[in-house]
C-alpha cells in the first residue's frame, strides 16, 4: 500500500503556546476554522482523546470521529481518523507548532494517508483534497488566531435563561422545531429548514428588529435531544465577524430551565456605517447584545409558552 506524506506551513503573529492552546482546545475550533460548525469531546483519557467533529464540505454538514495525542510540551497534537470515507482508506497526522520569537510562531500541518485499493484517481483527487484544505484551513487558522490573539475586547458571550414549570423536553421540542417558528414567534417573518441528516440542521430565517428593519440569518445547528442545541450562524449581520452558541435544557426539582447562549466576535469596520461616525466598540456591543437577547428572550419565553402548557 503507498502512503502519501505532505507537508504545510504557515507563520503567524502569535505566540506559540497560545496557537497551541487555540487548536487543543476543541471549543475554539468554529471561531478558528470557518468550516467547522461545532465540536465535541467524546472521550479523554491522560493525553489521549476522541473527538466528534460537525463541518460544512462543499457547502453541506458533515461529521466524523477522530482520535488526537496531545503533547503540551512538545507543541504538537497528532490526530488520525477513526473511520475515512473513500476514496480515503486511512487519513492522520500531526500539527507542530514552532515558537520563532516572542510574539510568532510557525504551524507545519503533516499528512499522511492512503488510496482505496492504491487507486491511482483516488490517490489523485486525495491529494488536491488536502492540499486545497490544508492552504485554506491555514490561511483561516492565521486569520483567526491572530483575531483571537489581538480581539480580546472584541470577543464576548452571555446568556439568558428562563425557569419554567414544565418538561425540558417540550421546551427542547419547540426550539428543535424551527421550521414551525414563523406560525409560533411573532419576530420571524420566514423559515427555510432542512433536516436532512438527523439532528444535523440548516437553518436559514428572516427576522424583525426592534426597529422593523428585516435580517436574514443562515445557521447550521446540531441537535442532541432534548438537551442541546448548538449551532454556527454563517450568514451573519454586518455588526458581527462571528457568532455562534448553544442552547440548552435542564430537567430540575420544579422542571426546567432553558438556557440561550451566544459567543460574538464585533465587526468593527461596520460599526459607524451602521451606529453612525461617533459610535465605539462598547456602544456596538451593547447593540449587539441587546438584539440577540432579546430575540433569545422572546423564544425562551414561547417555548416556556409551550412546554407548559403541555403539562
Amino acid at each position: 500500500m503507498t502512503t502519501r506524506q505532505v507537508e504545510h506551513e504557515i507563520t503567524v503573529a502569535a505566540p506559540a503556546a497560545e496557537v497551541y492552546r487555540l487548536i487543543a482546545e476543541v471549543e475554539n475550533w468554529p471561531r478558528i476554522f470557518p468550516p467547522t460548525i461545532h465540536v465535541d469531546v467524546v472521550e479523554r483519557t491522560g493525553a489521549e482523546e476522541r473527538i466528534r467533529i460537525w463541518a460544512t464540505a462543499v457547502g453541506a454538514a458533515k461529521n466524523w470521529t477522530s482520535r488526537r495525542t496531545l503533547d503540551p510540551e512538545g507543541l504538537r497534537i497528532r490526530f488520525r481518523q477513526e473511520v475515512s470515507t473513500p476514496p480515503v482508506a486511512a487519513m492522520g497526522g500531526t500539527w507542530i507548532i514552532e515558537p520563532l520569537t516572542a510574539g510568532a510562531s510557525r504551524i507545519r500541518l503533516l499528512h499522511d494517508y492512503r488510496a482505496v485499493d492504491d487507486d491511482p484517481e483516488g490517490l489523485k483527487w486525495i491529494d488536491e483534497a488536502v492540499d486545497r484544505n490544508s492552504r485554506s484551513e491555514l490561511a483561516a487558522l492565521k486569520t483567526n488566531v491572530e483575531l483571537a490573539h489581538t480581539a480580546e475586547k472584541l470577543t464576548f458571550s452571555f446568556e439568558d435563561s428562563v425557569r419554567i414549570e414544565g418538561a425540558a423536553k417540550d421546551a427542547f421540542d419547540f426550539v428543535n422545531e424551527a421550521g414551525l417558528w414563523v406560525e409560533r414567534l411573532p419576530h420571524v417573518a420566514s423559515v427555510r429548514f432542512t433536516e436532512d441528516t438527523p439532528g444535523l440542521q440548516t437553518l436559514e430565517m428572516d427576522t424583525r428588529a426592534q426597529d422593523g428593519s428585516v435580517h436574514t440569518t443562515k445557521s447550521f445547528r446540531v441537535a442532541f435531544p432534548h438537551q442541546r442545541i448548538a449551532y454556527k450562524q454563517v450568514t451573519l449581520p454586518a455588526l458581527m465577524t462571528l457568532h455562534t452558541g448553544y442552547w440548552t435544557f435542564t430537567e430540575t426539582d420544579a422542571g426546567a430551565t432553558a438556557t440561550s447562549q451566544h459567543t460574538v466576535v464585533l465587526n468593527t469596520a461596520n460599526i459607524a456605517k451602521i451606529l453612525g461616525a461617533e459610535a465605539t466598540v462598547d456602544d456596538a456591543r451593547a447593540y449587539v447584545h441587546g438584539a440577540l437577547s432579546a430575540n433569545s428572550r422572546a423564544t425562551l419565553g414561547h417555548a416556556k409558552n409551550y412546554a407548559e402548557s403541555k403539562r
